[in-house]
């Protein structure tokens, strides 16, 4: 029987049954792209999308008052500040890196990730980054349950 699925969207990197299943139930990159579709908060030039992380885009980064009055100290990287994580837009390369910081350091997976971003902007990582994001997330599935 042919699989539902082309060899990038199957739920499981080798197919079920196969070495490395413990990875759970992991969205099809079609399922991750519906839930992003889903609509949520409108898009500002910045948003708390986490305690103390924003995903914004080059507007804000570069407005140094605005930044001053959020309390953003640091627009890279601080331990225990706000911090600012930008790209042009502020919905792809930057919302992807955010998505990455919640799975890897707060142990989301990829869906909880994005629905926590989600509620407070609107993001749309392109398919591209969506099956590194699928893939992380079974990697550190994997990790986990294994």
């Amino acid at each position: 029987m042919e699989s539902l699925f082309s060899k990038e969207d199957a739920p499981y990197p080798q197919g079920p049954g196969e070495a490395g299943t413990c990875t759970g139930d992991v969205p099809s990159l079609n399922e991750i792209e519906q839930l992003l579709n889903t609509r949520g908060p409108s898009c500002n030039h910045v948003d708390e999308v986490w305690p103390n992380l924003f995903l914004g885009d080059l507007v804000t980064a570069h407005n140094r008052f605005i930044l001053w009055k959020m309390g953003v100290t640091h627009v890279l990287n601080a331990a225990h500040a706000k911090i600012l994580v930008h790209c042009a837009v502020g919905v792809s390369r930057s919302a992807s890196l955010v998505l990455a910081y919640l799975m890897i350091n707060h142990h989301l997976s990829l869906v909880e990730a994005i629905k926590t971003v989600k509620e407070h902007r609107w993001i749309s990582p392109n398919r591209g980054f969506l099956k590194h994001l699928r893939n992380l997330d079974i990697q550190l599935r994997q990790k986990k349950d294994c």
